[in-house]
């Protein structure tokens, strides 16, 4: 199993052992190479036997696990309006000033109109595919990392609707909110190890707009929509986007940061843990974003660096080697903070922060596009991502990009 720093280690099966011997080798990356397994047995029905290869079958990964998996394509979509600082202080007690000194946002996007984040989420994905030069039809899964789908169930299936993927690839919604995109990461790079899977999408796609109150300045004015999608192959070398990662969560702190079920017009309906005292039950729905935001600066300011300095140590290189450092795009005194620990050089920083705000797991996938695209991310080099948030969530990841 996968420990939360990045190292896989084998559980302790005499019975297995007896029967199967493969050689493993423990890449830094923290993922097992099977050298020693030169076939794998593939399960399947009786009518796939009779009627050979369906449509279905056919859109499963190669059985035949890759040596490593590249980062070859990005995207990104972001909503057509723009709300500035000064538009905002029309309907809340703000001001550029307030705002831009405290959090380094002068902008952040809205989806309005017929505008959905599933349409931004294709938007980005396709992207992704066409700097890649892969067909739609060739994605063997599709991880949608988000924590506000236009649907409850998730909103991975309908992406892979509107990307035309013809042979039914699995999709399915990864909820970490912040720490989303970094999850989906080490996800996929697990998925291919593991499953040989060969094009795998990654999504951050949020719409926080939604679950905003606009009365409340201590949130509103950190928020907004946006998408990022990158592209994850599986190759035939030993190298690995993957270098190093380490994730991790603490569900007490969940009360800094949180968008709880809220009870019906009378508390005495439910129980303490959101149950029904009497049947049928009302309608329930979520509350808006809760935030303390001392307790998630001091939180973000002591664990971020920490994690990288993790996935620093299980990459086996040192802070001097990173080229960029990519962080969830939350506050520019976080980004400063995290930075100055690190000893890397605001040059070195990527933030797009002023331009879109915390557009939570949509903010490393976008900001890393924009790099991509202006040029200033180029293959070969490494990137210290991390993201963190409500949960309370966090992670990191070594990466290296094309």
């Amino acid at each position: 199993m996968a420990n939360a720093s990045g190292f896989f280690t084998t559980p302790s099966v005499p019975s297995l052992r007896r029967k199967i011997q493969p050689s493993i080798a423990i890449f830094g990356s923290g993922f097992l190479s099977p050298e020693g397994i030169s076939r794998r047995v593939v399960l399947c029905s009786s009518a796939e036997k009779q009627a050979g290869a369906t449509s279905f079958s056919e859109s499963r990964a190669p059985r035949l696990v890759s040596k490593g998996c590249k980062l070859i394509g990005c995207g990104s979509a972001v909503p057509s309006l723009k709300i500035s600082n000064d538009e905002l202080s029309k309907i809340v007690d703000t001001n550029d000033e307030w705002i831009s000194v405290r959090t380094g946002i002068r902008n952040r996007r809205v989806i309005s109109g017929k505008e959905s984040l599933t349409l931004l989420a294709s938007e980005a994905a396709k992207k992704a595919l066409e700097m890649a030069q892969v067909d739609a039809d060739d994605v063997d899964l599709i991880l949608m990392c988000t924590s506000t789908p236009d649907d409850l169930f998730g909103g991975a299936p309908q992406v892979q609707k509107a990307l035309g993927c013809k042979k039914f690839p699995l999709s399915y919604d990864i909820t970490a909110a912040c720490s989303g995109f970094v999850l989906g990461l080490v996800s996929a790079a697990c998925h291919i190890r593991g499953g040989g899977f060969k094009n795998v999408l990654v999504i951050g796609a949020d719409a926080l707009s939604r679950i905003v109150d606009w009365s409340d300045r201590g949130t509103c004015i950190l928020f907004g929509d946006a998408a990022g999608a990158v592209l994850i192959q599986a190759t035939d070398t030993e190298e690995d986007f993957l270098l190093g990662f380490d994730v991790h969560s603490d569900g007490d702190g969940n009360r800094h940061l949180n968008a709880p079920l809220k009870g019906n017009e009378t508390d005495s309906e439910l129980g303490s843990n959101g149950s029904v005292l009497d049947f049928p039950p009302r309608r329930s729905s979520f509350s808006c974003v809760q935030m303390n935001g001392k307790e998630v600066f001091r939180f973000a300011c002591r664990c971020v660096p920490q994690s990288i300095e993790n996935s620093l140590a299980n990459a086996g290189i040192p802070a001097s080697s990173i080229d960029w450092l990519l962080l969830h795009q939350a506050n520019q005194r976080i980004l400063d903070a995290v930075s100055s620990r690190l000893e890397i050089p605001s040059e070195q920083v990527i933030s797009n922060l002023a331009n879109y705000g915390n557009t939570s797991a949509a903010s490393i996938p976008l900001a890393l596009d924009e790099s991509v695209r202006s040029g200033k991310v180029r293959p070969g080099h490494t990137i210290a991502a991390a993201g963190f948030g409500a949960g309370l969530t966090w992670g990191s990841a070594i990466l290296r990009w094309g």
